[in-house]
């Protein structure tokens, strides 16, 4: 009968020690009814059946509902958060981009400023600006 006890009391041991260790690297989204806190607290104080109860009752199920990601824009919860002035703020701010757009684009249009004149006496035609106050110069 001790050698029952002691086995009894080895697997209730093993049990406990895993439930707590389960318990504590769920993530706290994972814990159904109350807090992950709450759950360590039951686990740790009812050794055999805090453990029984986190198996039935308080630990969630992986496959259970999955995080949807949305974009901002098609989230209606962030949608109807902003506020009118939010998008007044957002409009004035396209709208200045827009005229800044416009402006560069009229800034490209205009023509290039005119090159320098070519030297006579440069057989190439183009103008090197580090020989041209040499001539003079003896060397």
């Amino acid at each position: 009968m001790a050698r029952l006890l002691l086995i009894l009391a080895l697997v209730a041991t093993v049990f406990w020690v895993y439930t707590i260790v389960d318990c504590a690297v769920q993530p706290p989204s994972r814990h159904r009814g109350v807090s992950k806190g709450a759950w360590m607290a039951i686990v740790i104080l009812l050794p055999v059946l805090g453990g029984v109860l986190w198996f039935v009752i308080g630990r969630g199920r992986a496959g259970g509902k999955p995080v949807v990601r949305r974009a901002p824009d098609d989230d209606p919860e962030f949608l109807g958060r902003m506020t009118a002035s939010a998008r007044a703020e957002q409009d004035e701010r396209i709208r200045r981009l827009e005229e800044e757009l416009a402006q560069l684009d009229s800034e490209a249009d205009d023509p290039q400023p005119p090159k320098k004149p070519s030297d006579p006496d440069d057989p190439s035609g183009k103008g090197d600006d580090d020989t041209r106050g040499q001539r003079g110069a003896v060397g």
